[in-house]
């Protein structure tokens, strides 16, 4: 399935392209042709200003009389279906996303193709995977090896692209979703020479400096970076709320927005569009500096505003741009190129602004062809990381899906419930009743002595035979024909769900989901004599254990442990 989906999301690239080519050549040249063309060549006059605006209205129409799901960036719209929609995606997203998206970028939006054909890959996956019987978890590769599929087209960078599913689509690192991803990126990547070209995107001439110092300014240009994602992020939310505000319907806000984009492109035309000859230019060192930096404040202006408003497009292209642009500024006081340091500077953006440091990090790498750069795109991208983590509550991805109300933790842990066995949690030696025990005597007891809700029924040998409840006595209660039975009479024939010492912790607690039971037995496999029972409050220990080892603090080495550890290790440990 995967080979099929990573085809379709190499041809869904290569349609966007064309599509955007076409849009382009549409809108600023007025001829229908789907051959390469560069903003920046077109003499249209003060009509930049009114061409913005005409395709944002298209694409404003597109939202609200088409389907809504194709506004915003694409990636927060992809992890809302994964985690919230049971990764169902619908045809009319898959033709209308990329459609808008082209007329968007077409038309000068300051966007690029990343976070379309993200979502876009992603339709064709799950609309894949709909036809056929697949659970909820199987759509989700499928969508998520789409996304990458699509991303390896564009930018021909396979291992980013598989690092972006993990840190940001798939939530999690299993072999059932891993492997599939990989499998559709790199069909992707074979089809990529015959559909869009072979090579790094943008191969850099650029040299890495030979310092000693080359780590410490990395890690300098990531800070920054780092700092740069936060004030990106925080303007662009500030700004969507400015457009919630607007008395008008938000049909019109993406036109309203591409005023601004309109204007910017007046004092500089090269903030139009993809800017993917801009990201060339930064990264080969052939832009002035005056340039460089009208490209920092008007991209991010006209950028901000237009995605701020509800229009369709991506965040990947403009951040490496702002990103790449910062870099190239610090890099004048910087030994090397200054085009080395915009790399360096578009891995840090990339990992502080998407919370993707591994991605960042390898896709600078890969979309240059410059792997020996990588122990400095790592230090960047880990050093942006921490500034975003500490600075900011969310990404700039994630922020859009909490405004909705749904927060998401992009923190992959193991669940403590998988580490531990059942026999490491268990209540040992419970309490227990005789199957010899009269009915009525079961009664008496469930009455004045017990302390649970059930208990485990064994023979004389400690052998299971069932479990007694307080709901099994009060339907006793009320039968005259049990008066002189005994519990072994009554629950023999009982099915009763049970767990062995070895059994994994995750595995009775979705026992205990299933069956709706409460407390499950634990019993010897050999003699099936009950050695224990595990209740819901016992699984609630593995996770306050769990969080012991995160917040408590001991000193063995050099002396006893700490009055202040043994305090919080005796608040953490339940009664």
């Amino acid at each position: 399935m995967t080979i099929v989906v990573g085809t379709g999301g190499a041809l869904g690239a290569w349609i966007l392209i064309k599509l955007i080519a076409v849009a382009t050549n549409f809108f600023w040249f007025g001829r229908l042709s789907a051959d390469h063309s560069v903003i920046t060549d077109a003499s249209v006059g003060l009509m930049v200003v009114l061409i913005p605006v005409i395709g944002s209205l298209i694409v404003g129409l597109m939202a609200r009389f088409g389907s809504d799901k194709i506004r915003g960036h694409g990636i927060p719209e992809a992890i809302e279906t994964i985690l919230f929609g049971e990764s169902r995606l619908s045809l009319k997203v898959a033709l209308l996303k990329p459609l808008s998206s082209a007329i968007s970028i077409g038309s000068g939006g300051p966007f690029g193709a990343e976070g379309p054909i993200i979502m876009t890959g992603g339709a064709i996956g799950s609309l894949f995977a709909q036809c056929f019987h697949l659970s909820a978890a199987e759509r989700k590769t499928l969508l998520v090896a789409g996304a990458a599929a699509g991303m390896t087209a564009i930018f021909g960078t396979p291992l980013a692209a598989i690092l972006l599913a993990v840190e940001v689509l798939l939530f999690e690192w299993k072999p059932r979703s891993f492997v599939p991803v990989v499998v559709a990126a790199m069909v992707s990547y074979a089809w990529r020479p015959w559909l869009i070209g072979s090579g790094p995107m943008f191969p850099m001439a650029s040299i890495m400096p030979n310092t000693n110092w080359m780590l410490l300014a990395a890690a300098l240009i990531g800070l920054l970076a780092g700092f740069e994602a936060m004030l990106l992020s925080t303007a662009l939310y500030r700004i969507e709320d400015l457009f919630h505000k607007l008395p008008v319907h938000w049909m019109w806000w993406p036109a309203i927005g591409a005023i601004v984009v309109g204007f910017g492109g007046l004092i500089d035309a090269h903030v139009l569009g993809a800017g993917y000859a801009s990201i060339d230019a930064l990264l080969n060192g052939s832009l002035a500096l005056k340039v460089v930096l009208a490209l920092l404040l008007v991209k991010a202006a006209v950028w901000l505003v237009a995605l701020g408003s509800g229009t369709s497009g991506g965040v990947l292209a403009p951040l490496l741009i702002l990103g790449g642009a910062a870099g190239f500024l610090v890099g004048q006081f910087l030994p090397g190129d200054a085009g080395f340091w915009a790399m360096i500077g578009m891995a840090g953006i990339m990992s502080g602004a998407m919370r993707a440091p591994m991605t960042g990090a390898i896709f600078a790498a890969e979309l240059t062809g410059h792997f020996d750069a990588i122990p400095c795109t790592i230090i960047a991208a880990g050093a942006a990381y921490a500034v975003s983590v500490l600075l900011m509550r969310r990404s700039i991805l994630t922020e859009k899906i909490a405004r909705r109300g749904r927060h998401i933790l992009q923190e992959y842990t193991v669940d403590p419930l998988d580490l531990l066995q059942a026999e490491q949690i268990m209540t040992r030696q419970p309490q227990t009743l005789q199957g010899s025990l009269a009915i009525k005597a079961a009664l008496t007891f469930f009455t004045t002595e017990a302390q649970h809700r059930s208990y485990p029924v064994v023979d004389q040998q400690g052998r299971l035979l069932g479990m007694a409840s307080r709901t099994d006595a009060l339907r006793w209660q009320g039968d005259q024909l049990l008066t002189n039975s005994t519990l072994a009479d009554t629950l023999s024939d009982a099915a009763q769900p049970v767990a062995y010492p070895d059994t994994p912790s995750g595995v009775v607690a979705d026992l205990i989901i299933e069956t709706g039971v409460g407390r499950i037995p634990i019993v010897d496999r050999a003699t099936h004599q009950v050695v224990g029972i595990l209740s819901r409050q016992d699984l609630l220990k593995a996770r306050s254990a769990n969080r012991l080892a995160e917040t408590g603090r001991d000193r063995f080495v050099g002396g006893r442990r700490s009055l202040q550890s043994r305090k919080e290790s005796d608040s953490e440990t339940p009664g």
